[in-house]
């Protein structure tokens, strides 16, 4: 299948990272202020987002109109089937199971620990959601807002933009810029994500595809991590643990196998692009 192409100005692209920059920026600044009125963190925090996608929208208007045919086209209905859909929700779970893999195996080899001397030993784990609201607000959010702002941007225009280069290139580079708009701790899986979600836009030259795979990543971690009160903080004294470690770094390769098979059945899946799906969204600048 021939990949999403599109021939945009580098000031086009200059601006993308600007904008991105300069809302989150705002962003940051609105989360202290939200904190400094009483709102507990992760409210400030998702409270403030909500200001990213206007600021957005404003900043990048004369970009994202002037590519509207081909961001369209990314979103077409044509381009998903019930076969991708339920592959880009196994994608977005085989991709948490596979965070959760990373993270026991890191505690178990002693790579991750609490700092707090009075953390709790465990492993203990308890079912305990925030109130509804507060969990409404962080999926709205994360698997809503989020999803729809980073696919559109960092896979349907700058991959995009990125593609005439090659798969590698492509991917790689849009995955480093993905990578650098999160938080610098989370770094290394974010840019696995990237490269995931990249090579899925690649093959499927669908949005709905990514979309639908972030969407699961990033509701999943309201659930999994908000609502699931786990705590381990296995004493150094007793570490390494390798039977855990083992047992985690195995189901981290089997995660990461099936990822690549559920890109593979995505590829043989998707359907064939317009002849070139990037001529309407070409700019008469860039020519």
């Amino acid at each position: 299948m021939q990949p999403p192409a599109l021939r945009i100005p580098f000031r086009h692209l200059l601006a993308i990272v600007l904008a991105q920059a300069l809302a989150l920026t705002v962003q940051a600044w609105l989360s202290r202020v939200l904190l400094a009125h009483g709102h507990e963190e992760l409210q400030a925090h998702y409270l403030a987002y909500l200001a990213v996608p206007p600021i957005l929208v404003v900043l990048l208007a004369p970009v994202l109109f002037e590519h509207r045919t081909f961001l369209l086209e990314l979103f077409s209905p044509r381009r998903l089937t019930i076969r991708l859909a339920l592959a880009a929700i196994a994608l977005g779970i085989a991709a948490r199971i596979a965070w959760w893999a990373q993270l026991v195996a890191r505690v178990s080899l002693g790579l991750a620990a609490s700092d707090n001397s009075e953390a709790v030993l465990g492993p203990t784990f308890s079912w305990n959601c925030p109130p509804l609201a507060s969990l409404m607000l962080g999926l709205f959010v994360m698997a809503m807002l989020v999803p729809l702002m980073e696919e559109t941007l960092h896979r349907g225009l700058l991959q995009s933009a990125l593609a005439p280069g090659g798969l590698l290139p492509a991917v790689l580079v849009s995955a480093l810029i993905f990578t650098v708009f999160h938080p610098p701790s989370s770094y290394g899986f974010v840019f696995f994500m990237g490269l995931a979600l990249g090579v899925q836009f690649w093959v499927t030259g669908s949005l709905w595809t990514t979309m639908i795979t972030h969407v699961t990543y990033n509701g999943l971690i309201q659930f999994d991590w908000r609502c699931l009160q786990g705590r381990w903080n296995p004493p150094s004294e007793s570490l390494p643990l390798l039977l855990p470690a083992v047992g985690a770094l195995l189901t981290l390769v089997v995660a990461c196998v099936l990822a690549v098979a559920l890109l593979r059945y995505q590829q043989a899946g998707a359907r064939p692009a317009p002849a070139r799906a990037a001529i309407p969204g070409r700019s008469r600048h860039a020519r």
